[in-house]
Parts: C-alpha cells; structure tokens; sequence
C-alpha cells in the first residue's frame, strides 16, 4: 500500500472534510508526508476521472467536479433544502458578528428571530459557542463547520466583504453590547 493510495481511500470514507493531522494520525504518517501524498493525489485527480480534491472547513475533501452534477442530480434526485430569505438573514447576521446573543440578533434584524435560530440549530449551520458573562447569561451563537462545507468556505474569514451601506447596522449592535456589558 503506498501512502497517496491509503489517503485516498481515507478521503473516500470520510463523511466531513478530514484534517491533515487525523489523516497523519489514521496513516501513520507525519503531517508533511500527508501534504506530499495529496499534492500527488490532486495532481492525480486533475489529470482524470470525476473526483476533485477539495480544501474546505479547515480540512481535505473528496467531491465530484462541477461537470458531473447534473448526471448526478438526476441519478440521486437531491431533496432540495433550501434556505428561506428569513434563514439566510439570521445566518448572514450571525456569521458576520458572532458570537452573538438572540437579543443581538433580533435587534439587528428588528423582528424575533427564535424560530430562525432554532431551525438553523437542527440543520447543524449554527451551534451554540457559549454564554455571554452579563444578567441572565444569554446563550451565544456562532456558526458551525457544516455552514462552511455548505458555503464552500475554509473560514469565516472567507465571507464577502460587507458593503459599506449594510454596515449602517453595526453601530447599533455596538451599542447593544455596550448596554449589556
């Protein structure tokens, strides 16, 4: 068994993006034999076949090339879970500031936000990082690896940057923070 084969076959049945340090750990190989092995796995996949190799959510991941979905989509018939305009809003509020409390984020979006939040909680695109040292302790909320594998992203780092005129809404949130502090 050489080492780029025992990585792929590792990717193969991976069901997250797979770090470079658990993928060391499963092949008992260093780190930097690890990065040798799939940059030769990803030239391999490059030249041929359906696979990529793919760099998200902090780790390494397997998935079919863009041409291939609309085969696959007719072959699996994906059930499509889409994501309302109120869903996209709470989760576009959290990621840009989180933490953040429920009173934060309804006071940014200027409705009640708790069945967004709870709905986004059980598809796994945020989760609960903590609880605000304030009266009451308010539960804090931030996004999860699932939102970066869903957004196709390998941070937070990578969201889009906020258009000037959208940033209106910042001071307000600065001075909630200032309020409960």
């Amino acid at each position: 068994m050489n080492s780029v084969d025992v990585l792929h076959a590792l990717l193969f049945v991976a069901d997250a993006p797979a770090p470079v340090a658990a993928l060391a750990k499963a092949a008992d190989l260093t780190e930097g034999q690890v990065e040798q092995a799939l940059e030769i796995l990803e030239a391999r996949l490059e030249d041929g076949g359906p696979l990529q190799l793919n760099r998200i959510a902090g780790g390494i991941h397997l998935s079919t090339k863009p041409e291939y979905a609309p085969v696959l989509a007719r072959f699996v018939q994906p059930q499509k879970q889409r994501l309302s305009r109120s869903l996209l809003e709470t989760l576009a509020v959290v990621a840009y500031q989180q933490p953040m409390t429920m009173g934060e984020i309804e006071q940014v979006r200027g409705v009640q936000s708790d069945y967004s939040v709870r709905v986004l909680l059980e598809r796994r695109l945020l989760r609960e990082v903590g609880r605000r040292e304030s009266p009451g302790r308010p539960i804090l909320y931030g996004t999860t690896e699932e939102f970066l594998h869903q957004f196709n992203m390998n941070a937070t780092s990578d969201l889009p940057k906020i258009d000037p005129a959208l940033a209106a809404v910042m001071p307000a949130l600065e001075m909630a923070e200032a309020e409960t502090a």
